[in-house]
């Protein structure tokens, strides 16, 4: 695969990269400038209206003189760029009312690649590859687990925060499952359990700790995990464990 002529990262520190020159966290026009960067790169494939891009900077009330602010922020944030030496490769043009983003065609997006990269190692593992989902779910699960404009509030915002969260825990799902299948089961124990610390209701979690336990020759801690996730549930939710849950039990039984 070719390298990407740029790379841009949103989840962690908000940066970019190209083939001769950076432009970095500390250089962005304050945290609105990263917060309006992320939002125009993210939907770069229309056309984003003053009023909307305003509404992400300022979530909870619009200021008096908000035309104003907001354009004062985007010609900051067109000065940074260019004098980060990327205007050849990124650039930001302004017409009838809206701001349009526009990157290379092979540019590279972090939480666009973490997307991608759950979706390839899922696949993969479906298909019964679990060597090639090695390593799409690792790149999913380092994205991820960066925060997405740490501090700032807003519905977008926590909309993309939720996707990264989603795409975490379906990456820890896999990683588990690949180290389930060769054999580092304390490694799978581990991705299990973080699984199951960060969505406690996901049984898919609570399965993959019984089967790392057991793998491990530790069927009573198995055991023990099924009923910790069923007392969880019935107190909670007021419901019994799914068949597939219990179905995990009855295997544990039989090993004894």
């Amino acid at each position: 695969m070719e390298t990407p002529s740029v790379r841009v990262y949103l989840a962690g520190r908000v940066s970019v990269e190209g083939p001769a020159s950076v432009l970095p966290s500390d250089q962005f026009p304050g945290q609105q400038g990263r917060v309006a960067f992320a939002f125009l790169a993210l939907e770069r494939a229309r056309p984003v209206t003053h009023a909307e891009l305003a509404e992400v900077l300022w979530p909870e009330a619009l200021p008096p003189a908000w035309e104003s602010a907001l354009s004062a922020i985007v010609s900051k944030l067109r000065s940074a760029v260019a004098k980060s030496g990327l205007a050849g490769a990124v650039s930001m043009t302004s017409s009838r009312g809206a701001y349009e983003l526009s990157l290379p065609a092979d540019a590279w997006v972090d939480v666009e690649a973490a997307a991608d990269a759950i979706h390839e190692a899922e696949a993969a593992l479906r298909a019964g590859g679990p060597r090639e989902a090695y390593g799409p779910s690792a790149v999913a699960q380092h994205i991820a687990r960066r925060p997405f404009l740490a501090g700032e509030q807003g519905i977008w915002i926590e909309a993309r925060r939720d996707r990264l969260r989603d795409i975490l825990l379906r990456a820890l799902e896999v990683r588990a499952e690949i180290y389930l299948w060769n054999g580092e089961h304390a490694l799978a124990l581990q991705s299990a359990k973080e699984l199951t610390a960060l969505e406690p209701f996901r049984e898919a979690g609570h399965r993959l700790v019984m089967r790392a336990h057991a793998a491990m020759g530790n069927t009573a801690e198995g055991l023990r995990a099924y009923e910790h996730c069923r007392r969880m549930i019935a107190r909670e939710l007021g419901v019994d464990p799914s068949p597939q849950t219990k179905a995990a039990y009855e295997t544990l039984l039989q090993s004894l």
